[in-house]
């Protein structure tokens, strides 16, 4: 159902490999039905032997055909045609992350209760295998925390502005033109895309429902290049990622336990093999208590990476199709019953709750005294001081300039705490423009 860019390489991987799909399946996987709207381009991608119809129900309805590929994407008809190919006993494979992180925990239930496969492998990273490796390969840990450069279009537009030291607009426009972001570039540059991702690995590596309601989510637009050649001084690469942690509550430090959940820039140590990922490709480091810390890297859009994924979902189906239902891989790694709170889920928490450290960057009034009245508003916060880092003050507005940049890194904090000390800092008088609040993640 569907069969624009990813659709057409997956018609065309499958055919292509056809014979090697086989040996590792045990049987053939054919393709015989097409639903598009565009009837005369499905007809060119399928040639002979394919029926091509523009009506997806046709395919759902179709008694000879064992799995349904949805790559129509989206919230809306994409939810129906799935409900009903589940209803109808179809298996179902689908690269709709936005789907699933919205509406999944409908989806798997209704799969569950039909005793049919819905395999999603294509809708977190593209080609990068992390849903089998979170599902089945790290099978036997406690995951710790996960961070992704999942969005390849926010990754390729960071890179530029660290490489050119453009401003985001102009690198943004550079990205359009090249094809690696949309003429509408919101779900990317917002940080949806990535939220959406991240909302599914949570629901795998800690076992809790997908809940893309509760997840805190910011975008890049609001970067500028200054940050990202400050923090290059200080050691660190400015990235979008996407953030989920287990965390143990300290009783003496106010927190509790929970599951974080977040997408937002962040500068990580330049010395991280994640830190050096550049261009559209995405990476997630996954840590866990028995096997520490792995990264996984690839190319995470594209019609042949994302096929990949696809087809690896078909031959997953194939293998298990005549399998007693209760022994399969859950959808998302747990057992159904203990998803929810009462048997052991953790909370995802609120963004004031969560714990991680900051770059900050005021504008100031260069005179004495400031840096103290700022280093003092922490202290009395409880925030300790990682380092600063004071510009000259021609340096940021020429010779005679009255004005500079003063960077402060800290340690970690409750975010509720940086948030009240951050409001305080910015009623100073001598502070002269709005405070550029960064998160700092070490991931080590």
């Amino acid at each position: 159902m569907g069969i624009g860019v990813v659709g057409a390489g997956t018609f065309h991987v499958l055919k292509r490999n056809q014979e090697e799909i086989r040996r590792r399946a045990g049987r053939g996987i054919a393709i015989t039905m097409v639903a598009d709207l565009d009837v005369a381009r499905a007809r060119a991608i399928a040639g002979e032997g394919v029926q091509v119809v523009n009506d997806a129900r046709l395919v759902i309805a179709n008694p000879d055909i064992d799995i349904v590929i949805e790559l129509i994407g989206g919230y809306g008809i994409a939810k129906t045609l799935v409900l009903e190919a589940i209803a109808a006993g179809k298996h179902v494979v689908t690269a709709n992350k936005a789907l699933l992180a919205v509406h999944g925990t409908d989806i798997f239930a209704a799969a569950s209760a039909k005793g049919v496969m819905v395999a999603f492998e294509a809708a977190v990273a593209g080609g990068i295998p992390i849903i089998k490796a979170l599902r089945e390969g790290l099978t036997a840990n406690r995951i710790q925390w996960i961070a992704g450069i999942i969005n390849g279009t926010t990754n390729f537009i960071l890179s530029e502005m660290r490489d050119k030291g453009l401003d985001f607009g102009v690198v943004l426009k550079e990205a359009q033109r090249l094809g690696y972001a949309e003429a509408d570039p919101t779900f990317d540059i917002e940080g949806v895309d990535a939220a959406h991702k991240a909302t599914i690995m949570s629901a795998i590596a800690f076992g809790i429902p997908v809940q893309f309601d509760k997840a805190h989510v910011e975008g890049i637009t609001k970067l500028v290049s200054a940050d990202i050649k400050y923090a290059e001084q200080l050691g660190y690469r400015i990235k979008l990622l996407g953030i989920v942690k287990r965390r143990v509550g300290d009783a003496a430090k106010g927190t509790s336990d929970g599951i974080e959940l977040r997408v937002h820039p962040a500068l990580i140590p330049s010395k991280r093999l994640i830190a050096n990922v550049e261009g559209a490709m995405n990476a997630v480091v996954v840590q866990g208590d028995a096997v520490g810390t792995t990264l996984y890297y690839g190319k995470g859009a594209g019609a042949e990476p994302t096929a990949s994924a696809v087809i690896a979902d078909l031959v997953d189906i194939t293998r298990l199709h005549t399998a007693d239902a209760a022994q399969r891989v859950p959808h998302l790694a747990f057992q159904p019953h203990t998803l929810d709170e009462a048997k052991g889920a953790l909370p995802v928490l609120p963004m004031g709750d969560v714990v991680t450290s900051y770059y900050l960057r005021l504008r100031v009034v260069d005179e004495a005294g400031v840096l103290a009245k700022v280093t003092g508003i922490l202290a009395d916060a409880n925030i300790s001081i990682d380092a600063v880092l004071q510009r000259e003050a021609d340096e940021i507005g020429g010779e005679g300039s009255t004005q500079t940049d003063l960077i402060i890194l800290t340690h970690d904090c409750v975010e509720a705490r940086m948030d009240a000390a951050l409001a305080q800092m910015q009623a100073l008088p001598t502070v002269v423009a709005t405070i550029v609040r960064i998160r700092k993640e070490e991931l080590a």
